[in-house]
């Protein structure tokens, strides 16, 4: 059992002063700083974002300090919400999407996060540009060769332990351990590094959605003041370090950010979430060369014996309806069966249901099975077939698409291993709203402050049902 992302968070975050009050600054004066935060950001040479849990409360990820916030919950008795959707389907909120933006237009230099929801990296900051200062629920380590491993599944465990996974890199085989912090745990060097190069090194340092009271992390900012540089906060709640900052403003960060994009003219692009999976059909002759005995297996390509948390079942068919169909509604996701050696090729028709929180009911693909013949081995560059899929995606307006990015074959015990890219999720970031593929979101509220005083949430607007496509493995 994995622990839950509140329960992670109480080993990394200083509960000190929780419960302030948010602020919020008059809509005229919000949109003069705005155009001040853009002219500054204008002006940058080296701007460095430095991020804390405000800009992921739109995803559905709660903070810890403001009225609904973790702890301010906690200290007055109350019962934390229930989660809408699992924290491993959360998305970017706008600001993370606007961030990479910036990053690809050349104006943004360096992110550094508190955070550990792994969102940055999900929504496409290079991992060389970014420091997760507290760790990244989703990532594991090899301590001995460095290699990182980005799941789709929350890694078990906090406080750098081992996982039961290894590393992959074939000369090293080293377990795996989790990266993020427990209490006693320092900010590794390899993350506060380059956070505090980058940190002396900026013009403009933003810190987004963040109290600054956490040490030494909260102090990274100020770095860039000996050179003369500029800190700009933007919170719902006063910080320790306002007095030493250019400009503050008191709004959502979201809102912020989107105005200063407007301004910018830089577009924010939609985001679109691309899944793995893997079928490995295995196959052996029977004692006395009659049958074939064969197992399909639908597992995760980051550990045979991980969960696919995306998959909550799997409908299997065949073109020849001579054979029974079956649903696989557990893990592990497997199909035993016997057939006669002498049959025809014949097609496996899978259909992948999604779990809760993807934007649409399933995704199907078609595999051709001959036990006489054996297919070539393919493989194909990893970004060229997610950007078709993103593409597809996109101009459809609806998930589900899949692409085969590898196929390779084992001769002991004789299998074809197929690794499958899909489309689980599209979210598009508009003028006011921001919409999701399907009905399952995280966030599913307005940019615009509700009158009852509650945190924002991200409009969700539900689209027809996915286009789904019998793709061929």
């Amino acid at each position: 059992m994995s622990l839950g992302y509140a329960e992670k968070l109480s080993y990394i975050e200083d509960v000190g002063n929780v419960g302030m009050t948010e602020i919020h600054d008059p809509p005229h004066i919000l949109h003069d700083k705005i155009e001040r935060l853009t002219k500054i950001i204008r002006k940058s040479k080296h701007l460095v974002v430095f991020t804390g849990a405000g800009i992921s409360t739109s995803c559905g990820i709660p903070d810890f300090r403001g009225p609904t916030g973790i702890w301010t919950l906690q200290r007055g008795g109350n019962a934390l919400p229930e989660a809408s959707l699992p924290f491993h389907r959360a998305m970017p909120s706008r600001t993370h999407m606007a961030l990479v933006e910036l990053e690809r237009a050349g104006i943004l230099k360096f992110v550094i996060s508190q955070n550990i929801d792994g969102l940055h990296l999900r929504s496409g900051i290079p991992r060389e540009k970014l420091s997760e200062l507290h760790g990244n629920s989703f990532m594991e380590k090899c301590t001995s060769c460095g290699n990182e491993y980005f799941r789709d599944f929350e890694v078990e465990s906090v406080g750098l332990k081992e996982t039961p996974r290894r590393c992959s890199n074939v000369d090293c085989d080293a377990k795996l351990k989790d990266t993020v912090l427990d209490w006693e745990d320092a900010l590794p060097f390899e993350e506060m590094n380059p956070a505090e190069v980058h940190c002396e090194r900026a013009d403009v340092v933003l810190c987004l959605g963040t109290s600054l009271q956490i040490t030494p992390a909260c102090n990274l900012p100020l770095r860039c003041l000996r050179g003369g540089g500029k800190v700009v906060i933007v919170n719902l709640q006063k910080t320790p370090k306002d007095k030493k900052a250019s400009l503050v403003i008191n709004g959502f960060v979201d809102k912020v950010i989107g105005g200063v994009m407007d301004i910018l003219n830089l577009r924010i692009r939609p985001f679109v979430r691309i899944d793995l999976l893997q079928t490995i059909f295995t196959q052996a002759m029977s004692l006395d060369q009659r049958y074939v005995n064969w197992t399909l297996r639908i597992a995760s390509v980051h550990d045979k014996r991980a969960l696919l948390p995306f998959v909550k079942s799997v409908e299997i068919s065949f073109s020849d309806h001579t054979m029974k169909e079956v649903v696989l509604d557990k893990h592990p996701f497997q199909l035993k069966r016997r057939t006669v050696w002498k049959i025809e090729p014949f097609d496996v028709i899978l259909k992948v249901n999604f779990s809760e929180g993807c934007g649409c009911p399933c995704s199907r693909m078609k595999i051709p099975i001959d036990f006489h013949t054996s297919r070539d081995e393919l493989k194909r560059d990893e970004e060229y077939v997610f950007g078709k899929l993103k593409s597809k995606a996109i101009k459809s307006s609806s998930c589900g698409q899949n692409s085969v990015i590898e196929r390779k074959m084992i001769t002991s015990p004789k299998s074809e291993v197929i690794i499958c890219a899909i489309v689980t999720n599209v979210r598009w970031y508009d003028e006011i709203t921001v919409r999701t593929s399907g009905a399952g979101s995280l966030g599913k509220c307005s940019l615009k402050r509700r009158k009852d005083g509650k945190n924002e949430m991200e409009a969700a607007r539900k689209l027809p049902k996915g286009q789904y496509r019998h793709d061929k493995l």
